[in-house]
Parts: structure tokens; sequence; C-alpha cells
């Protein structure tokens, strides 16, 4: 597996993932409403074909990771992106590295915990706010969970242990 920054070359390829992902190219988080397509990214390809992506937004001194896919699970990509954008955090001279995810993403939960990532804020309602700029999302989430609330997770650059 080669994990490395997206070029231009990869912009259909990472239109294809995003809209299977999420639905949509559009991601909505904390009010703010991105078109991942335009975010900087990092690939993971296998065989010439992308098998992972991770777009984000590196803004004052910290790195936002707004989408990070990783259909295959349990391989490794995932993990591998994580590094990836924390090494560009730590290169970019960033103090953290931040995500949100939602009340019904037990599994991403688990997922960012077990690579140092801390729960470090709860935003209750948040998702019912993006509704309103992103109407499909759903009223029920992963598991048959409720989809109401964003809890925002961090990791501080030079304080996480290795991926």
């Amino acid at each position: 597996m080669n994990i490395r920054p997206a070029t231009a070359a990869d912009s259909a390829a990472i239109g294809d993932l995003l809209q299977q992902s999420w639905g949509s190219h559009i991601a909505v988080a904390h009010g703010v409403a991105y078109d991942a397509t335009t975010l900087p990214a990092i690939v993971a390809e296998e065989d010439g074909r992308i098998v992972g992506l991770l777009t984000y937004n590196l803004q004052d001194d910290e790195l936002e990771v707004v989408t990070i896919d990783a259909p295959a699970q349990h391989r490794g990509v995932g993990t591998a992106l994580l590094q990836a954008a924390t090494e560009t955090a730590q290169a970019a001279g960033a103090r953290r590295l931040w995500l949100i995810t939602t009340n019904d993403n037990l599994d991403a939960l688990r997922f960012y915990q077990r690579r140092g990532l801390r729960i470090v804020e709860v935003r209750p309602g948040a998702v019912d706010e993006s509704r309103k700029l992103k109407p499909t999302i759903p009223p029920t989430g992963a598991y048959g969970i409720p989809l109401h609330d964003e809890l925002v997770l961090e990791l501080l650059i030079g304080q996480h242990r290795h991926l």
C-alpha cells in the first residue's frame, strides 16, 4: 500500500469514493459545509487503485480531518491515513489534529480512541443543525441510533503514541 498526497489526476476517483461513502462530496460539520473535492487530500493506493482517502483543512495551527474513508476495513488503511495526516500536521507546525464524528459512529469512536485521539467536546443537537445545510443527513445512524450530536476528538501533536 502506498500513502501519498492526492494529485489532480486522482480527482475523479476521489469524487467517486466520496459519493459512495457520503452520498455527496459535501461534508457538513460544526456548521460548515465543505466541498471535500476541493480540500487537500491524502490517498491510500494499492495496485494503482485508490483504496482510502483522507481530506483535511489546515488552518492556523490546527489540522482538521474533514473526511476519512477506508472502505475495506481492518487492513490498516485508516491507520496509515491518520498517521500520514499526523505527519502532515507536524510538518506544518500544527499543535493539534482534530475531527468531528457523530454520536452513532461507535466504530469510529473505537478506532480514533485506540489511536490516541481524545473526546474533548460533545455538541448536543449539532447534527440537527447540520441537516439544515445538508438535508440528506438521515435521522437515524449506525446501529439504529438516532443521529443528533457531534463529538469532537483531538490529538495533540507531539504528545501522541505511535499510531
